[in-house]
């Protein structure tokens, strides 16, 4: 028997850290750069090898005026956006400068579950430094969530989730978080409950069609919602605690801008996030408004490239 590679059942990979400028800080994310071929099963099954927050799949766009279809994955199930695993793409197939025989191109379309993702490069001393990602739907607002619950869920006291505000709320532009305001000094000492997730989850009613529940929690730490730090918790996905989280940093940008009473214009958030975890990232939102009403967020962010290889797939899968 030959050892030889078949190149026919390997696939080429990239691991870069998201929404920072230093290894092993921001988000980690796998771009399996190449996935013709690759089974849903068996993304399924690499996404949870990896064993990240999310990993990705690149695949030729169904329209040839589109980049790329990408597929993201968390370690339980595929999900129709995120936003750290969109700016980690752009980053990989910028630098890579081509697309499935294509110029990659500074400004970029990937087609997702969600919808369609608009794409920017952003350029830094030694190239491509980071992308980005405007967020596929508008901003909905769905229910409130009890207050009490959210403490449960995180391991604080109800007095210590700040409602002067808003109360803490499902919000989306692609993806639903729950979102809610905590003291400054009560974020470091927030920890998540699986049992009090799951109970939330069903019998309080807040999960998604996928039975997905996660939460957002924030601080403010000045007078205004310009700077923010952050926590993201899900449980039930199979992440206690993520790093850094595009799609739910922008909802809650999204979230707080419509709360503005501003009617035009665009407002500039920063979010830090994944300190408590010891790898700190920095994502920074635009929210634009018209008339009154959300009409675009972006999400921005660098990236460092950590490794490189090639995945060994099974024949037939």
């Amino acid at each position: 028997m030959s050892d030889m590679p078949d190149h026919r059942h390997q696939r080429p990979y990239v691991v870069v850290d998201v929404f920072t400028t230093n290894r092993y800080g921001g988000n980690q994310l796998a771009v399996i750069t190449d996935g013709r071929g690759v089974s849903d099963t068996e993304m399924q099954k690499i996404a949870n090898e990896f064993n990240f927050s999310e990993t990705t799949f690149v695949l030729p766009p169904s329209d040839d005026r589109n980049t790329a279809r990408v597929r993201i994955f968390t370690r339980m199930q595929e999900v129709p956006f995120a936003g750290h695993p969109n700016v980690g793409t752009a980053y990989v197939l910028g630098r890579q400068g081509h697309v499935f025989g294509k110029p990659a191109g500074r400004i970029m379309r990937f087609e997702e579950a969600a919808g369609l993702v608009d794409v920017e490069l952003l350029d830094g001393n030694d190239g491509v430094s980071g992308a980005a990602i405007v967020a596929p739907q508008p901003l909905t607002v769905g229910s409130p969530v009890d207050p009490a619950t959210l403490a449960d869920c995180i391991g604080l006291q109800p007095s210590e989730i700040v409602l002067a505000h808003h109360a803490p709320t499902i919000v989306s532009v692609g993806l639903p978080f729950c979102v809610g305001e905590v003291a400054l000094a009560s974020l470091p000492a927030a920890r998540p409950s699986y049992d009090a997730f799951a109970t939330a989850a069903t019998d309080g009613g807040y999960a998604d069609a996928t039975g997905r529940f996660s939460i957002f929690v924030y601080a403010r730490t000045g007078d205004g919602c310009d700077r923010l730090r952050a926590r993201m918790f899900g449980p039930l996905s199979g992440t206690f605690e993520d790093p850094a989280t595009g799609s739910a940093s922008a909802a809650l940008g999204a979230f707080l801008a419509s709360l503005e009473p501003l009617s035009d214009g665009t407002l500039r958030i920063d979010i830090q996030q994944g300190v408590e975890m010891g790898r700190p990232s920095e994502i920074g939102l635009q929210i634009r408004k018209s008339g009154g009403q959300v009409a675009q967020v972006q999400i921005a962010g660098r990236c460092v490239q950590t490794m490189r290889g090639v995945l060994d797939l099974a024949e037939g899968d």
